[in-house]
């Protein structure tokens, strides 16, 4: 029946999903299943430390999760059993699975006049960027997708991009919130903030992105 599911609804999203700007669209019916999935939060597994920023794509998340639940659960399930703010830093793996946490303490470093410049950019095919913040802020940028282009030759696993500064959807991610940027979010992260500390602690788990 899963199966038969999925296969439903990559049919329905290749034929009715609108116009891309930032991220993927999706039918109606379909962006309000995963609305009404994600606010109802069976996908915590008991996690309670944060909750998904405004700018995740629910229907990439609810396909995602239900289509490789093992690894989600098993990702909220390390991030609310773990202290987050005294692990040291570096690679850390998650029990069990064949996620790696990355533990990044830095600085945001893309200035408004890297940005200019066209860079930071990138995206991926094969894995989905989970990206939770401990301590501090973290500014992203999202790319237009209609006026963004390719760089070069698609590198595993990573794609960069020309982009047009003006068609840049900024934000910031702050503790309580995670961002997801599945391949259909070509992104900048670390993308400096009006905060007064560009310091952070933020924790990066590339989760397989399943087809």
């Amino acid at each position: 029946m899963m199966k038969k599911f999925f296969l439903a609804l990559a049919l329905l999203v290749s034929v009715e999903a609108g116009a891309q700007t930032y991220t993927n669209e999706y039918p109606k019916e379909l962006t309000r299943l995963a609305q009404k999935w994600v606010k109802k939060g069976a996908w915590r597994n008991g996690f309670t430390k944060a909750a998904p920023a405004p700018t995740v794509n629910e229907v990439e998340f609810y396909i995602q999760y239900h289509r490789n639940p093992q690894q989600w659960e098993a990702l909220f399930k390390w991030l609310q059993e773990t202290d987050l703010l005294t692990i040291p830093a570096g690679r850390t793996p998650i029990p069990g699975t064949t996620l790696t946490v990355s533990v990044e303490d830095g600085d945001n470093w893309c200035s408004q006049d890297d940005l200019r410049k066209g860079k930071g950019s990138e995206s991926h095919y094969q894995k989905i960027d989970f990206m939770y913040v401990v301590s501090g802020t973290e500014g992203f940028c999202r790319l237009d997708h209609e006026t963004s282009k390719p760089l070069a030759d698609y590198k595993p696993d990573r794609l960069e991009y020309a982009f047009q500064y003006d068609r840049l959807q900024q934000f910031t991610s702050i503790p309580g919130t995670f961002n997801i940027m599945f391949p259909c979010d070509w992104h900048v992260a670390k993308v400096k903030t009006q905060a007064q500390s560009q310091r952070l602690r933020v924790l990066v788990i590339k989760v397989d992105y399943k087809l």
